[in-house]
């Protein structure tokens, strides 16, 4: 039977799943129309399975210190992997919110592929579709990607249209390499890349100079992460339980962001970062401790691949440490200075340090993991992802899709998760957190409504306020305009 060993990354998150802390990706369409089941179990048949790691197992090494393999699983059953399910009453958003909470806090089947999808038959008027995939397949963008070949932009997928979804990932599933993915890919070196990099270096001191450069200024960034003082202390920091809950907003229009976004100067994740941080200062103001003039780190994913789907996925991703000032109350200061945050690590090497990190993570001896573990709790308090999905109507089994979100797991000893997923002209913010340190995620989703409708009004006044001194301006202009019109006309006469 044909095995393949894992990469390192991949590794790495297959080690950090514990049972306080399960490495599992949690996706979620809703609708208001119920699936065919038969018409789901084809569609994931003909869109997912090609894609071999849903049909591979994980296989324990011998000794235990070699990182596990792939291989496919003998016994595999599609229908196990898809469970038909039935909310309590009312069915509504609550129940089915507490459904994926249970989830969030329920391991997989080790013995089978790590994935499990569920129908939801009774959500609301319509349905619900979750998707559960465990982080070692692969990264948030990745089963992103592979979700969405599920679905199509007419309610109707004919056979052609599937079979342009294969060819697509068959294509994809070609090496396609990138400026940046061929410089992170050191677990697929061979002697023979080596050799070439050595006579590069050797006969080209132009390539030396640049790898030298590239080199210490990667050291440089390592050394700074190591260097970062431990985030403080919070309601977000403590010992782990099982139970997790799960939280998901009302959506938002994305055109109310791009409306604060043209009027600050900022970028849509400017803006949506800085009313997270609002509402995670605002969280700590309720549990009685003080927010101002505190700072946490938030780990912000960097995707590292070609944008087309790679057939083989796994992880290659790496994490910015973004300085967060959920202590700063007025929103428009605040966000002026994540867009300074945010413009600093645009530029820097942290992606591909952290991603060097990790990869050291999957090769290190088992006795070392809480060390690299303890690197990455220490210095952050939530890992929050913003994936921009399709801005189209999309259909799932003939019924259009009307919410997606996906809940991100975290790292280590990391209690809160945040989402953001933009969709069809819509965003939603999910927040997965430790029931333990965070018994109420829906308070943190309440908090970033309020201050995205604070920046929201705030944008209004600045813009009602240029008009206000723009206008006598535009009427001066219009004045001359009539008047060299009226000069125009009597030299005409």
């Amino acid at each position: 039977m044909m095995r393949k060993r894992f990469s390192f990354t991949d590794h790495a998150w297959l080690r950090l799943d514990t049972p306080d802390n399960l490495m599992v990706i949690t996706g979620l369409m809703t609708f208001d129309e119920p699936l065919d089941y038969e018409d789901l179990k084809n569609i994931i048949e003909r869109s997912l399975l090609p894609i071999k790691r849903f049909r591979q197992r994980v296989v324990p090494p011998r000794p235990p210190f070699i990182r596990p393999y792939w291989e496919d699983d003998p016994n595999f059953n599609l229908e196990s992997h898809i469970e038909r399910v039935k909310l309590p009453a009312p069915a509504d958003q609550k129940a089915l919110l507490d459904l994926i909470s249970n989830l969030l806090s329920t391991a997989l089947d080790y013995s089978r592929p790590l994935w499990q999808f569920y129908l939801i038959e009774n959500f609301g008027y319509g349905g619900a579709f979750i998707a559960r995939i465990h982080h070692s397949i692969a990264d948030g963008i990745a089963l992103m990607q592979v979700l969405l070949s599920l679905t199509d932009t007419n309610p109707s997928q004919s056979d052609q249209q599937q079979d342009e979804v294969q060819s697509g990932l068959q294509s994809a599933s070609r090496p396609q390499k990138t400026h940046k993915s061929a410089v992170l890919e050191s677990d697929n070196w061979t002697v023979k890349n080596l050799w070439k990099e050595g006579m590069k270096m050797i006969f080209n001191p132009f390539h030396a100079r640049y790898r030298t450069r590239q080199a210490i200024d990667l050291a440089a960034t390592v050394g700074k992460l190591v260097l970062y003082w431990p985030d403080p202390l919070t309601v977000f920091k403590g010992p782990l339980k099982i139970e997790k809950r799960a939280a998901l907003s009302e959506p938002i229009a994305l055109k109310d962001v791009k409306y604060i976004r043209k009027t600050f100067s900022s970028t849509v994740n400017d803006v949506l970062l800085t009313a997270v941080a609002g509402a995670l200062g605002r969280y700590i103001d309720s549990q009685g401790e003080a927010a101002k003039d505190v700072i946490i780190r938030g780990f912000i994913p960097i995707n590292l691949r070609p944008l087309q789907l790679d057939e083989a996925l796994g992880n290659k991703f790496g994490l910015v440490f973004l300085s967060m000032p959920i202590g700063i109350n007025d929103p428009i200061k605040r966000l002026r200075k994540v867009k300074q945050n945010m413009d600093a690590l645009k530029s820097s090497s942290e992606p591909v340090a952290t991603f060097g990190v990790l990869n050291l993570f999957g090769a290190v001896p088992s006795r070392l993991e809480h060390t690299l573990v303890d690197f990455f709790d220490s210095k952050g308090t939530t890992v929050i992802t913003n994936v921009p999905g399709p801005q189209e109507q999309r259909y799932l089994a003939g019924a259009p899709i009307n919410t997606v979100m996906a809940w991100v797991p975290q790292t280590g000893r990391i209690a809160l998760g945040i989402s953001i997923i933009s969709y069809n002209g819509k965003v939603w913010l999910g927040v997965a957190t430790d029931k333990g340190l965070v018994p109420d995620p829906e308070a943190i989703v309440a908090f970033f409504d309020i201050e995205f409708k604070e920046m929201l009004s705030r944008a209004q006044q600045a813009q009602a306020e240029r008009q206000k001194h723009i206008q006598p301006i535009l009427s001066m202009l219009d004045d001359a305009n009539k008047t060299l019109d009226e000069l125009l006309a009597q030299r005409r006469e």
